[in-house]
């Protein structure tokens, strides 16, 4: 049996199968557990020594990056309080920041055939090529959205090292790696902040490019619209919002073997969501030009829409 994930329609009779199976607690923490150790597994089959390098992390005392980081008043929206990658406390927790890294590396080692543990860099350019050929300018003024441990952030400020950056992150276990990784590597100029990408309380048109990397598909389609109406708000005339993300229309997620979207829906509570959103229809409902709509994986794409003139 395979998978139906159609973005134009209803969910396919295997999706809503899984979603059955996964509504039963101690299948859904089978197949959580199936996931971790897969994702363990693999990383550890291409050479990335996860266990080493989450326990070397762990060994720090995290303490001074939290204080630094965490806005203690923030209040976290409903969908942000859940289970998230096979984590019960979702990514408010130490597990999930220190892991970061070494997922992702085990997460896109297959993406293209024995790319291996540098399929993620592979990844990262293929988004940044298509910026840079879409972009006409390069932005001053750079907010990563969604910016995690800071993998994303600190590979913008590699492409564009005269930009000023903002990272902004729900988690502040996050965003404590991700200042961490910065004065591991002696970086400069990025800017952290813990706050909700839907509400940033930063100031009117201060960017020129916003980028939102592998976090749309963690979203419900409420929060996802909330986001574009602010990212609309933050930037300034013919600024660009650029999002690169899994790609509902790639086929490998047609074909998908059921026992393996079981794994996936898992660790992804609102992958239905974003596989049925219009993101054309969402972006232009909330101010942007119709974007451009790139593969730039065989299961993920670039979305760079500009925003409409006043």
């Amino acid at each position: 049996m395979t998978a139906t994930l159609n973005p134009n329609s209803n969910l396919g009779l295997t999706s809503r199968l899984v979603n059955g199976i996964l509504a039963i607690k101690p299948l859904a923490d089978l197949a959580k557990h199936r996931a971790r150790t897969m994702m363990i597994q693999r990383a550890e089959k291409i050479g990335v020594p996860w266990r080493q390098q989450v326990e070397t992390l762990r060994a720090h005392d995290w303490e001074g990056e939290f204080a630094a980081v965490q806005n203690s008043q923030l209040r976290y929206p409903d969908y942000y309080v859940t289970s998230f990658h096979a984590y019960e406390e979702g990514n408010l927790s130490w597990d999930a920041a220190l892991e970061v890294e070494v997922a992702a590396k085990a997460v896109h080692a297959g993406i293209w055939k024995d790319a291996g543990a540098q399929g993620d860099a592979k990844l990262r350019q293929s988004y940044h090529d298509l910026l840079q050929a879409h972009l006409s300018q390069p932005p001053q003024d750079i907010l990563d959205l969604g910016c995690s441990v800071g993998m994303s952030t600190f590979a913008l400020q590699a492409l564009y090292p005269q930009a000023k950056i903002t990272g902004i992150d729900l988690s502040p276990y996050f965003l404590s790696v991700a200042r961490y990784s910065q004065t591991q590597s002696q970086l400069q100029g990025i800017n952290w902040v813990h706050a909700a990408a839907e509400s940033t309380g930063l100031p009117d048109a201060s960017f020129d490019l916003i980028s939102i990397f592998l976090m749309c598909h963690e979203l419900p389609q409420s929060a996802t619209r909330q986001i574009f109406q602010e990212a609309r708000r933050l930037l300034r005339p013919q600024g660009h919002l650029a999002i690169m993300d899994m790609n509902p229309q790639s086929e490998i997620y047609a074909k998908m073997p059921s026992y393996i979207l079981t794994l996936l829906k898992s660790t992804e509570p609102y992958l239905d969501e974003y596989f049925t959103l219009d993101i054309e229809e969402t972006l232009v409902s909330t101010g942007f030009q119709s974007p451009k709509i790139i593969p730039n994986s065989p299961r993920h794409r670039t979305v760079i829409a500009q925003v409409q003139d006043a």
